[in-house]
């Protein structure tokens, strides 16, 4: 939806059989910025591609196998950790899914340490200048424990990849258990709820909510999704409405009408949500990443990602389920 990226790395020399030599240099002018790692370009072994989405839940297996070379280190500098999770090495290039080497990419390795008493899956979010920013869902990962990563990065179109930059735009955490599943294995419950990336303008905030009957039988929907706003800290955000959709903004559309919904199996459901990140006074601004959603009454929640900024308007719109095409 809104994403903004930004950067932060170290220099490397390394040597990598079969797919070029790096050439070491000095810090500082040409190469990374102030507190940054620059790399020079070689070729990572079977690293994901980038920006890949995962359509199933996450697993602790998040990293490939090792490359081979000697990464370069990162230095424990401003934008290399966040929310329990730090950059360590950085490669330059990449394996396709064919197996052959990408030089202009970059290759992230990371790790994620999970400080709560439960099970936790992560969203990384990196950029680098230069380069296409990247996410990576890495989890569940238990508590008190610490999982590797690994992301891969291709060049900007039009941009010139040098004296790199990398750094963590954004860390988000979700209980594994109600961790949305957009493919993959049928969840246990037999349906899957899960957000779009969603679309913004003009201060108008909009993201799907989708449901999709993977079980085998029939899934009855009566109503709206109940949803449950949870800011940054894992904490339940009180004193918002949470409205039919057209006392929030007119979408136009299908008739934002209630009514009662069966789903065969195979079949699909969209509901959405729509808010104003308008701020009419200062301070109270309500800006919080998470949103526990219920597809009915007594439903399994799932917690999604929208990233809500409400500014002031102390309001959320909600759409009825209706049939997906």
């Amino acid at each position: 939806m809104r994403r903004s990226f930004a950067g932060v790395w170290t220099l490397a020399a390394l040597t990598l059989a079969g797919c070029g030599t790096a050439q070491s240099g000095p810090l500082g002018a040409g190469g990374a910025s102030a507190g940054g790692v620059s790399a020079e370009p070689l070729c990572a072994s079977k690293a994901p591609p980038y920006g890949e989405v995962p359509l199933t839940r996450a697993t602790a297996t998040a990293d490939a196998p090792r490359p081979p070379g000697s990464p370069s280190p990162v230095p424990s500098t401003t934008g290399t950790a966040q929310d329990g999770v730090r950059i360590t090495r950085l490669y330059a290039g990449a394996i396709d899914e064919d197996g052959a080497c990408r030089p202009g990419s970059l290759t992230v390795e990371f790790e994620v340490t999970n400080p709560a008493p439960r099970d936790m899956t992560y969203t990384v979010v990196l950029d680098s200048t230069g380069y296409t920013g990247a996410s990576r869902v890495v989890g569940p990962v238990g508590p008190g424990k610490t999982v590797r990563g690994r992301v891969a990065m291709g060049r900007s179109y039009g941009d010139i990849a040098g004296g790199t930059d990398v750094s963590i735009v954004s860390v988000r955490s979700i209980p594994s258990a109600e961790a949305p599943a957009p493919g993959g294995p049928c969840p246990a419950t037999g349906v899957r709820v899960y957000a779009d990336q969603g679309d913004a303008a003009m201060g108008l905030r909009m993201v799907g909510l989708h449901l999709e009957n993977c079980g085998k039988e029939p899934y009855t929907l009566d109503g709206r999704p109940e949803l449950e706003i949870i800011d940054a800290d894992h904490k339940p955000v009180g004193g918002i409405q949470v409205l039919p959709s057209a006392q929030v903004a007119q979408l136009g559309g299908p008739p934002d009408v209630v009514r009662s919904l069966t789903l065969r199996p195979g079949e699909r459901a969209l509901s959405g949500i729509v808010w104003r990140n308008t701020v009419e006074a200062f301070g109270g601004a309500v800006n919080a990443p998470y949103l526990r959603v219920r597809a009915k009454a007594g439903a399994a929640p799932v917690m999604v990602t929208p990233e809500l900024d409400l500014g002031t308007t102390g309001r959320l719109g909600v759409e009825a389920w209706r049939k997906e095409e």
